[in-house]
């Protein structure tokens, strides 16, 4: 029988503090590392260490503007709220933004520095190493710890030659690493044996142990396979995290399911048309966790059905998803709509298809070229090769409500439809539109529903009589000690973190023992 880790309701350094850096990889993509860094940062922090998380390499259309004015991927962005941080680029040094299905927009450093095909940027990796580095010894300076997510699975031994993201970044730092598998996804030995033998021997011996996600069940059931899996490996498992439902945090990639209770009564309904590049979806987490929202993501054929509120999303490639927009009928679905008395939203990218046209003449987003926009707001955009990166605070024009958020964009909009702006920012300086009959409203600030005040007052102009907004920090809040509980709960820290004692003792650990549920 195994002994079950110890409970931690206390886990505090004594003497000399934890140092060094830890790095947790997953067998597949979405096995947990975003969420589990983020849980041990909120544990660290508590305990009063200096954590900070890091990634090196990310790919994601979902990103975050920073303190020092760049972007990272919004997991990072979480993990920082975790660890009681501003996001900095630092955090993740090499962000990629897929523009097509073999090539991405390249940030070194919070700054979009080049286009590159998939082989293009393999032959580019050592200087992108170089500002991983470079970022990863800053943080060892200004932090105790350093809690590093790697991205995909270390297994993927075609990607071996020149890996900053995973084992390559373990071996050049010399860090310990865990691995985090998915158990919900079916064949979790599988995945972690797998995992293990696809690595070189000086790989596989930096792997301390193993965390298993996402269970549900009787926990009696799974420790026959936990035996088998510590014999056959000769590592340990540090705890197996029970599936965690409701959980409000920002998905890095994927468009996250999470699923509220509707409140009885009037409930809004509104259609979030799902673009081949779309971006910065997590824009819509405080709709999807309100109570009186009904919100709906539409894919590739799928009609619009009736709806209240219908919003463009932010796009990477604005031109070609217009197009695709346009292939799917969705701009006829939208006129419909409108006569109907809909209400419209654009952000961002969504904003610049509402115009009269869209030029890249530099061919910033794919080919150069001008496409006609909706017509439905009188302004032109024009891709211009600087992106646009800010945080604003401001007001909505029409209600004084607040508003919080940021801007990541490359288009200048110009024309006469801006003089009815749909906020003021900072300094007196307007933004977006507003239509003369107003139904419809365009924005570049992404976060538009963040601020609860903002999110009832747009909920309300758009026919939801009795709205409230949805306090959307106390939910990530809420989010983070939870998964810090379970954490503290179902794994064993001592033994996660005891290669980072290297100077250090471990005090106040609970001897206290818990079955896991």
């Amino acid at each position: 029988m195994r002994d079950e880790p110890a409970f931690q309701t206390d886990f505090t350094p004594a003497g000399r503090a934890l140092c060094g850096t830890l790095m947790v990889q997953g067998t597949t993509s979405d096995a947990g590392k975003s969420t589990v860094v983020a849980g041990l940062c909120r544990v660290l922090a508590r305990a009063g260490v200096r954590v900070a998380p890091f990634k090196p390499q990310n790919m994601a259309l979902n990103s975050a503007v920073t303190v020092d004015g760049g972007e990272i991927g919004r997991a990072q962005a979480l993990q920082a709220q975790a660890a009681g941080l501003a996001p900095h680029t630092d955090m993740n040094p090499v962000l990629l933004k897929p523009s097509s299905d073999i090539g991405a927009q390249v940030i070194i450093h919070g700054r979009a520095r080049m286009d590159l095909d998939a082989r293009a940027y393999h032959d580019y990796k050592p200087q992108a190493m170089a500002a991983v580095l470079e970022s990863h010894t800053r943080l060892q300076q200004a932090y105790d710890v350093v809690l590093v997510e790697g991205a995909g699975s270390p297994a993927e031994v075609n990607l071996r030659d020149r890996d900053i993201a995973n084992m390559g970044f373990a071996e050049r730092v010399d860090c310990p690493v865990v691995i985090v598998a998915d158990i919900d996804r079916g064949g979790v030995f599988a995945h972690l044996v797998g995992t293990l033998d696809c690595l070189s021997e000086t790989e596989r011996a930096r792997v301390t142990g193993f965390i298993i996600n996402r269970f549900r069940g009787d926990i009696a059931l799974l420790e026959p396979g936990l035996d088998w899996l510590v014999a056959r490996t000769g590592k340990p498992v540090f705890g197996v995290l029970p599936y965690l439902h409701g959980l409000h945090l920002d998905a890095e990639d994927a468009i996250a399911s999470t699923q509220v209770d509707r409140r009885a009564g009037e409930v809004l309904r509104v259609i979030v048309p799902v673009l081949p590049r779309i971006s910065n979806h997590t824009d819509f987490d405080a709709l999807r966790a309100h109570p009186g929202v009904d919100l709906q993501f539409i894919g590739p054929g799928m009609p619009i059905p009736p709806a209240d509120l219908v919003i463009l999303p932010g796009s990477k490639s604005v031109r070609a998803d217009l197009a695709f927009l346009r292939t799917n009928g969705w701009d006829r679905a939208l006129q419909r709509h409108l006569r109907y008395g809909g209400k419209l939203i654009g952000i961002c990218g969504g904003m610049q298809m509402l115009g009269r046209s869209i030029r890249d003449p530099d061919g910033r987003e794919g080919p150069a070229g001008t496409s006609d926009g909706l017509g439905l707001l009188d302004f032109d955009t024009t891709l211009a090769p600087e992106k646009q990166l800010r945080q604003v605070t401001g007001r909505l024009a029409q209600t004084d409500a607040p508003v919080r958020g940021y801007e990541i964009h490359l288009g200048v909009t110009e024309g006469p439809g801006l003089a009815r702006p749909a906020l003021w920012l900072e300094g007196n300086r307007p933004d977006g539109a507003i239509s003369e009959d107003d139904q419809v409203l365009a924005t570049y600030v992404h976060g538009l529903f963040d601020d609860s005040a903002a999110c009832g007052a747009l909920l309300r102009w758009a026919g939801l009589a009795q709205a409230e907004g949805v306090d959307l920090d106390a939910l990530r809040e809420a989010s983070i000690n939870r998964l810090a509980d379970s954490m503290a709960a179902h794994l064993d820290l001592a033994a996660l973190f005891a290669p980072l004692q290297r100077h250090a003792t471990l005090a106040g650990l609970s001897e206290e023992r818990a079955g896991l549920p």
